[in-house]
This record gives C-alpha cells, sequence and structure tokens, in this order.
C-alpha cells in the first residue's frame, strides 16, 4: 500500500512494488514524482527524512537528510554585507540540498531495484509532460506574484505570467536532464558534476557563499530515534534538528488531561490543544536546534516532569499570551509519503522545499528549484538557530511511526510545516483517543495557534457556538489562508494480514493497496 498527496505518485510507488521493488524504492519513486509534478510543494533541491522500520521492526532507522549552510556563511560576514535578516528570495536562504544525497544513500542502503528503475516514472512525466491536478494549480496561482520576481523560474513555470490552469500539460525538460543524470550517476551527478556548478554559480551571481567544496562534501547521516509511550503505542519521531522532539511533547502534554467524552471538537478539547500548542511551541523557539552546535535538552523536553509542568499551566477558562516564535517564517508546502510492502516493510519520508517553490532560485541549466530553509536561521546571538556554517537550521518535517507489541503498527507522517508537531497530536489523538479510524482523523476540522500572531486558525466547519466559547476565553479566532496541513497513514493489523490507508482531502492524493 502507498498513500501520497497526489494520484501519479501514489500510482508510481504501487508500480516499482509490482516490478518487485520494496517500500523503500517505491517511496523515493513516489517522491520524485511528487518533485515533477508537485514542483511548488517539494523538489530535488530540498531537504529530506526518512524514517524505515524493515520487516516491521519495532526499532526504526531514521535518516536526517538536512542540508547545511556554506562554510562561510556567519553572521559576521552577512552583516558585513549589510544582510540583517535572511529573507526568501535570497541566496543566503538556500542551504546545500540534501534530498538527493538521502535518495541514493537510502536507496543503496535498502531499496532492491537499480536507481534508474526507480527514477523512470519522474523522468517520463518531466519530459512528456503531466496535467496540472486542482491543489497543484491552487498552490501554483498562489506564487505567481512571487515566481515572476525571478526570469528564469518564471520562463519554466508559468504561462506568461500566469498559473497553468486545471488540466493543461505541463513539460520540464531541463528537469527530466537532471533525472536521467542522476539516474547514471548517482549522488556525484548531484554534488559534483554539471548540476552543482550550475547550482553554485548562479547562487555566486547572486551573492552566495556557496563552493563547490561545500557541494561535494554533502552529506546526510542516520540518526537514533527518539519516542514516548502514548496510548500503549511507542511513538517514534527523528531527533532534532527537527521538531519531532515537540510533537512527543505535545503528546506528553495530552497525557496530563482527561479525554472530553463529548468529543474532540468540544469548546474545552479545543481549548486545551490551543493552549498546549502555544507552551509547546514556545519551548520549540527557545530550545530545538542543530545539536552539533548546541545543547539540545532532548531528554528534558521529553520528561514527564517538563510535560507535568506545562500542562499545569493551562488555565481550563482562559487563554493565556505566549511569545510568538520568530525564528522561522510561516509555510505550508512539503510532501509526505507513507508505504508498506508485502514484507511489511514500512517508510515514513518527507520532502521538502519550505516554503511553496522554496526561494524561488532556478539553477538555469539544470532546472533545480532551491528551498529556502535558511530561513530557519537567525541572527540574534545566542540563539539556538544563529546561523553559522555548516550548521543545519531547525527543520519543521518530521515523518513518524508508531510501534506496538514488538512490530511497527502506523506509519504515519503531516504535512504543513509549522503545523506539523501539532498536527501529529491532532491526528494521533483523533485516531487514539476518540476512536476516529485513519481517514476520519484526518478528515475532522483543524485548527492551530499561529506561532506567530498568538491567533487560532480554525478551518470553518467548527461550529459558531463553538467558536463564540472560544473567543469568550480569550481567544483570536481568523479562517486559515489555505487547509490547514495535510496527512497520510498506513495502519498494520498483523493478526488479519491487513493493510488500512488514508490520504489527507486538503491534497490531491490517494492511497492505493493491493
Amino acid at each position: 500500500m502507498a498513500a501520497t498527496s497526489h494520484p501519479l505518485a501514489t500510482q508510481a510507488a504501487i508500480r516499482i512494488m509490482q516490478q518487485g521493488g520494496n517500500a523503500m524504492d517505491a517511496a523515493i519513486a513516489a517522491c520524485a514524482v511528487q518533485c515533477v509534478v508537485e514542483p511548488g510543494s517539494t523538489g530535488i533541491g530540498g531537504d529530506c527524512f526518512c524514517m524505515y522500520s524493515p520487516e516491521g521492526s519495532a526499532e526504526p532507522i531514521a535518516f536526517n537528510g538536512s542540508g547545511k549552510a556554506p562554510a562561510a556563511a556567519d553572521p559576521e560576514t552577512l552583516q558585513a554585507q549589510d544582510v540583517t535578516s535572511i529573507e526568501r528570495h535570497s541566496p543566503h536562504a538556500v542551504t546545500v540540498p540534501g534530498a538527493i544525497d538521502a535518495w541514493t544513500r537510502l536507496q543503496a542502503d535498502h531499496g532492491r531495484l537499480q536507481l534508474g528503475e526507480v527514477l523512470a516514472s519522474a523522468i517520463e512525466y518531466a519530459q512528456d509532460g503531466f496535467p496540472i491536478s486542482s491543489r497543484v494549480h491552487r498552490d501554483f496561482a498562489g506564487q505567481a506574484e512571487f515566481l515572476r520576481s525571478d526570469p528564469v523560474t518564471a520562463g519554466i513555470y508559468l504561462n506568461e505570467g500566469t498559473a497553468p490552469e486545471v488540466g493543461s500539460v505541463l513539460t520540464l525538460p531541463l528537469l527530466a536532464n537532471s533525472l536521467k543524470a542522476i539516474a547514471e550517476g548517482g549522488r556525484d551527478a548531484f554534488y559534483s558534476g554539471w548540476i552543482a556548478h550550475d547550482i553554485v554559480e548562479h547562487l555566486q551571481s547572486l551573492g552566495g557563499l556557496h563552493t563547490m567544496e561545500d557541494f561535494t562534501s554533502a552529506a546526510g547521516e542516520y540518526v537514533t530515534p527518539i519516542a514516548s509511550e502514548f496510548r500503549g503505542r511507542t511513538i517514534h519521531q527523528c531527533p532534532p534538528n527537527g521538531q519531532g522532539v515537540i510533537a512527543l511533547l505535545l503528546l506528553n502534554m495530552i497525557k496530563q488531561m482527561d479525554i472530553d467524552p463529548g468529543g474532540p471538537l468540544t469548546a474545552d478539547r479545543i481549548h486545551l490543544e490551543i493552549e498546549a500548542c502555544r507552551l509547546a511551541y514556545a519551548s520549540r523557539s527557545h530550545y530545538v536546534g542543530d545539536p552539533a552546535f548546541s545543547d539540545i535538552p532532548v531528554e528534558h523536553l521529553l520528561s514527564e516532569d517538563y510535560a507535568r509542568k506545562l500542562a499545569g499551566e493551562i488555565d481550563p477558562q482562559r487563554a493565556t499570551s505566549v511569545a510568538p516564535d520568530i525564528t522561522l517564517p510561516r509555510h505550508r508546502d512539503t510532501v509526505y509519503i507513507s508505504v508498506v510492502d508485502e514484507d511489511r516493510n514500512a517508510c515514513s519520508f518527507i520532502n521538502t522545499l519550505f516554503f511553496g517553490f522554496g526561494s524561488g532560485i532556478t539553477a538555469p541549466s539544470s532546472g533545480v528549484v532551491l528551498h529556502n530553509r535558511g530561513q530557519g536561521f537567525t541572527l540574534e546571538a545566542g540563539h539556538p538557530n544563529r546561523i553559522a556554517g555548516g550548521k543545519r537550521p531547525l527543520h519543521t518535517i518530521i515523518p513518524a511511526m508508531a510501534t506496538q507489541d514488538g512490530r511497527s503498527s502506523l506509519c504515519f507522517g503531516v504535512m504543513g510545516g509549522q503545523y506539523q508537531a501539532f498536527g501529529h497530536l491532532q491526528f494521533l489523538t483523533r485516531y487514539l483517543d476518540f476512536g476516529c479510524d485513519l481517514q476520519e482523523a484526518m478528515d475532522l476540522p483543524r485548527f492551530m495557534a499561529d506561532p506567530f500572531t498568538g491567533e487560532v486558525e480554525m478551518e470553518n466547519a467548527i461550529g459558531d457556538d463553538v467558536r463564540a466559547e472560544l473567543v469568550r476565553r480569550g481567544h483570536t479566532i481568523v479562517d486559515p489562508a489555505a487547509p490547514v496541513g495535510g496527512s497520510q497513514a498506513i495502519a498494520i493489523d498483523w493478526r488479519n494480514n491487513v493493510l488500512t490507508g488514508a490520504s489527507d482531502p486538503r491534497k490531491d492524493g490517494c492511497a492505493i493497496g493491493y
């Protein structure tokens, strides 16, 4: 079974498994397709995280494929260039992309097929064209004005300055050539060959500090997952520099609270979740960064005492004011992929450009759109995310796995940038506390306390009476600018040997099994 946010990607994953590939092959194939058919959400110029459970093992493997700042990047150098903040359409927002290093390493270590077989569908869609789907058109239209500011990007993705219409066919020949080179030459084709030269030369022409050495030395790493117990299951997350630790903190906080008999959408329940969100994200802003550069107190953040302390600060009748997270810009663009194969290898896979179309900077010969993860850095002295050469920024993307009785039981993830940690809480508590099935847990309306403004973004299916009560308690309710997040999940029923999958209706995707 495969679940992705685009039907062509899900179909590609299924095709790979039918050809003898495993869950890792299928996840990378699906992601490569999405880098073509969902170019606003993800790309080969982005970053990647993966959690993989071989044959349903209760001890999943985790890989951090997030890129680092150029070696020459430091606050003093940027300030000498009169840079006071890292803007989106700036070469300084581009860290060295980690996705292709992650794909090639994971596929070589855990896949069955050749890389060329895995990338074949993506190459075909880039070369021969693909139809623009509904959500993809919406994402294009929302970024059209921004894309017009970069002539290379606009020339590739816009039709005389406007977003391509639903059902129109887009071809990406430059990206097809890059994917072919990677299929033939692997990692080195991207980080040492003509693709890297194209990216580095273009970034340097814009004032970037990137060098070929930054690219040739780029490498992701296997990391030890972190975990917490929740409702009889062990929830596994990647460790910092990602925000998975905050998802676990939120679950630990919710464990301190009673389950509302009225369901997940009462004013009382929503109020508690909003307040937990504010407190947990304040902890994220204060503590979470690259552990190679800062002492990240993971054990403290995951302790029951800390969760109990934060939960005890919640007033059940009144909203509190927590200082907003000022270190990261908001965004909602990423793709998450869940795949489980016949041997019950389970792959939880996520790939991102950060914002829609990332930095908006596209390398002119390779067609590689570059992410803007460097906006996760700050120039603030003493902050855990202060920019430094070779440092990774705080990352929002967090693939996850749940295990039970010595086996993997749930392969899941949530898209939506800052929402993701809180989204893990919402999905799991609706599934495990309130008896929703996988699809129902995704379908229910969402809300989140914006970590920047304190406002509560709330989807409009939540009733007026609940909204009025939340306003009475001091919350400011606003409509979200876009559907809140997205998600995919596959549950493994070992006793009946059945897989159950779900895919979020807020995206174009689907779950397919055979």
